[in-house]
């Protein structure tokens, strides 16, 4: 029971993101600074989320020398993140968007911070890999 409830409160919350109308129907109209400025967010994450695709796609093909599972683990790493990135992009801007609306505070994430440990661990992996040699 509780299972499905969640899931519906999923499918619902999806379903918002490709009928920003309805998101419109909630509330009232914030300054539209605000609503200009959670869109730029969005697109920020968008931008981010397709510089870990362009470095998974990267590391594939300019590193073929390295181990071949050591290069497809970080490209795998990479391709996801990206996609994760892209659909935490419009789920971040809807839940902002409602919260706005409602007159709420705006949704706190963990999501930039695991991000930026994720990026930053791989990246750190990467740089051990270069200087062992192991990209030769």
């Amino acid at each position: 029971m509780i299972l499905t409830d969640r899931l519906r409160s999923i499918g619902a919350g999806v379903r918002l993101w490709f009928t920003p109308a309805r998101v419109r129907e909630e509330g009232t109209t914030p300054d539209y600074r605000f609503s200009l400025a959670n869109e730029r967010t969005f697109l920020a994450w968008l931008r981010t989320g397709l510089a870990l695709v362009g470095g998974g796609f990267a590391v594939d093909q300019f590193l073929p020398r390295l181990h071949e599972v050591l290069r497809v683990t970080c490209t795998v790493v990479l391709l996801v993140g990206g996609a994760l990135c892209a659909v935490r992009a419009v789920n971040h801007w809807v839940r902002c968007e409602r919260a706005m609306r409602r007159g709420e505070d705006l949704p706190a994430s963990r999501f930039p911070a695991v991000l930026a440990v994720a990026v930053g661990l791989l990246a750190a992996a990467m740089v051990v890999l270069v200087a062992a040699g192991w990209t030769r």
